[in-house]
């Protein structure tokens, strides 16, 4: 069947491929091509039946409306205009580009040189222009039709205070649990299938962050090696499923995972990938942007617009301070929370999306459009404050209403179980919530994303088995990924027989894990550290999609489980560990206090006990005095105890009336009942942790 465009003066203001029921409106941006070209395929994506030039132009969006195209319809663009490379211009009409707002892809990519704009070994390099065409290797957009039946689903809105996050990848956690059916395992419908979401129950659970699920590729480095990208950060399609994670054509199964979530109280969170994008460097392939319009989508170098500006360590940075490719980045956004009813994102190098001209600014533009925009400013934001240009450390740095990633948090809880020095004073700032990273601007006490460990590192299971990274099977010699991780092999390296090591292996995990859910900010657990699950020592395992990136279920340590789901529900049931306001340690009217320090004899910690290298005991009271207006009701108070030595004797304080208390929780494991503790002094095991509540006399 042929096509053509109506005549009528027909023109939505939506990019993309949008289908009105009789039709299909295109729509796309560039300021510099001369001409667009719509290409229309097969079912298949193998052959191309059609193409138009779209006949329509107004500024710089290209649109025309095609009666009876409907949704399945497989398309393309290519783009006409000067190919320039040395002022930036990469036009070249042989290579298919895909719609920058597809949302579902059709194929797969296979690499092959004539996906690159020029001719790959021509003696000018990345000058030369390739006349071949790219069609048969290129993925292609299919016309989707985004009406679903929720059925009712509406967000969840949990408050920060409530929220305890799981980061999980959607094959890793699913491919090797023996309860998901093995048609589901690695998809989005296995995600979010009864076993995935009783063990998320289980634990406590109330958000869920999933590793890119936006559109990406196989960098082609990794193919060649037998290798592909496991963790997703090569975005190509910033409004379409990944189709990897897909047990059929629709995209409706990410809709269902996502109400399936919801109905189990669990919020969905993306990690998404705004700061460059899978095309890579100038010598890297046109596949969508870098043909449409390479100028006005990637920051050019200050040495030439030949180059590509990178601080993001991929060859390029998307070019978020245009104000088309930040319509492009809020348009993704709100698609993913107005249709497929995401609750909030993770940004991946969020502080490339702050930098104009070209430095952070906290007051850009991108945050400026999130805080005024109704839709985004009310969803779950968070930043990984980083990036690999100058400047782009900004832990603390970030504007409200966004939570960072903080690194400061990870590294000392770290430091201070593995008995490093001088770790003390820095394990009580963490425990308050960073304050001095995040106590200003109006920002409040959940503003801390306070994690142990991450996708991107060791899990919680190495971080005691293993001093160095080993990451052989990433084929990188091992010159890949971090290696000051702050770990401890507590005297083997990997897996032993040795059982004192494997306990206080066990120990030392305990411990990190209830520091964490004790801690103010907003907890978040990798997936799998509950399983006490290992990539034998791989720190940086983005390219292994098996059995060493995966979550190993059949090693479940149930024990843990259970543990873990203890200290979740302590921090549940004590409001005073997950407040909105910072502790101040001066009392109130009433003369009753937020935080106090304490010693082993139960006096109030001082200047010099703090600075003391060798202390490894502190011990803290936390209440929500400054968050509560009943004290009858609401007024929670908690005594936390922690002892990173050995053995020692601990006299419990007296502080706003409390001189009694009863144990609620030990990491150790102990059966100790303490029953207002009438003898005042007692034993703290080594290398523990113990949570008291005033005592009822119950």
């Amino acid at each position: 069947m042929s096509y053509s465009f109506s005549n009528l003066d027909f023109v939505k203001p939506e990019l993309g491929a949008s289908f009105v029921g009789t039709g299909t409106h295109f729509a796309v941006f560039s300021a510099h091509a001369e001409q667009i070209e719509l290409c229309l395929f097969s079912e298949d994506g193998k052959q191309e039946l059609q193409r138009l030039a779209l006949p329509h132009r107004e500024g710089d969006i290209w649109s025309g409306y095609l009666e009876g195209v409907k949704p399945g319809t497989v398309y393309g663009y290519r783009a006409h205009g000067a190919y320039r490379p040395e002022e930036g211009l990469r036009f070249n009409p042989n290579k298919l580009l895909l719609d920058p707002y597809a949302m579902q892809l059709q194929g797969a990519l296979t690499w092959d040189d004539a996906l690159h704009g020029y001719t790959i070994g021509a003696e000018n390099g990345d000058l030369s222009f390739d006349e071949r065409d790219s069609a048969p290797f290129m993925l292609k957009g299919v016309v989707q039709d985004p009406d679903f039946d929720w059925d009712g689903d509406e967000a969840i809105r949990r408050p920060w205070t409530d929220t305890i996050i799981y980061e999980a990848h959607v094959r890793g956690l699913t491919m090797l649990n023996p309860h998901v059916p093995d048609a589901l395992r690695g998809t989005f419908l296995g995600m979010c299938s009864d076993p995935i979401l009783d063990h998320l129950q289980r634990l406590g659970i109330t958000a869920i962050e999933l590793l890119p699920v936006q559109s990406f590729i196989d960098d082609r480095y990794l193919v060649d090696k037998g290798l592909r990208n496991y963790w997703g950060y090569q975005p190509l399609g910033f409004f379409a499923p990944q189709p990897r994670f897909m047990s059929s054509e629709r995209i409706t199964e990410f809709k269902t995972m996502v109400r399936r979530f919801h109905e189990a109280g669990i919020e969905v969170i993306m990690d998404v990938v705004y700061n460059h994008t899978a095309e890579g460097s100038e010598l890297g392939p046109t596949l969508s942007f870098r043909g449409l319009d390479n100028l006005s989508y990637y920051r050019p170098s200050p040495e030439s617009p030949r180059y590509t500006f990178d601080t993001t360590g991929t060859g390029n940075t998307l070019n978020v301070a245009h104000p088309m490719v930040l319509r492009m980045v809020l348009d993704s956004l709100r698609y993913w929370v107005g249709t497929m009813h995401i609750d909030g994102f993770r940004f991946d190098l969020a502080s490339t999306l702050g930098r104009e001209n070209p430095d952070f600014d906290r007051e850009g533009t991108f945050f400026n459009a999130i805080k005024q925009d109704p839709m985004l400013s009310g969803v779950k934001l968070i930043a990984e404050p980083w990036d690999i240009g100058h400047g782009g450390y900004q832990v603390g740095g970030f504007p409200t209403p966004f939570r960072e990633w903080n690194d400061k948090y990870r590294d000392t809880v770290r430091c201070f179980w593995k008995k490093d020095e001088g770790q003390t004073a820095d394990l009580a700032a963490r425990l308050a919530g960073s304050s001095q990273q995040f106590n200003h601007s109006g920002r409040t006490a959940s503003s801390s994303i306070n994690l142990l460990s991450a996708h991107d590192g060791f899990t919680l299971a190495d971080i005691v088995s293993y001093n160095e990274k080993h990451n052989e099977a990433n084929g990188e010699d091992n010159q890949d990924g971090h290696s000051n991780n702050h770990s401890h092999n507590l005297g083997a390296e990997g897996p032993t027989d040795d059982a004192d090591i494997n306990a206080a292996r066990v120990q030392r995990r305990r411990n990190m894990i209830a520091t964490l859910m004790l801690s103010q900010g907003v907890p978040m657990l990798l997936g799998g550290d509950e399983l006490g699950n290992t990539q034998y020592g791989n720190n940086n395992a983005y390219c292994q999609d098996n059995e060493i990136g995966w979550t190993h279920w059949d090693a479940a340590d149930d024990a843990f489980i259970d543990f873990c789901h203890s200290i979740v529900e302590v921090r549940r049931n004590h409001p005073a560990l997950r407040q909105d306001t910072f502790d101040t340690g001066e009392p109130n009217d009433d003369g009753l206090h937020d935080i106090a320090w304490f010693r082993e004899d139960g006096q109030r910690m001082e200047d010099d006990d703090w600075k003391q290298n060798g202390r490894r005991f502190l011990s803290v009271y936390k209440s929500n005095i400054r968050d509560v207006e009943n004290f009858d009701t609401s007024f929670d108070q908690v005594l936390i105890v922690i002892n990173g030595g050995a053995e020692t004797s601990f006299t419990l304080p007296t502080i706003d009336g409390v001189s009694e208390w009863s144990c609620i929780f030990d990491s150790n494991l102990s059966d100790r009942k303490n029953d207002g503790n009438h003898d005042k002094t007692i034993p703290i095991a080594a290398d523990s942790l113990a949570v008291f509540v005033p005592w009822t006399g119950s």
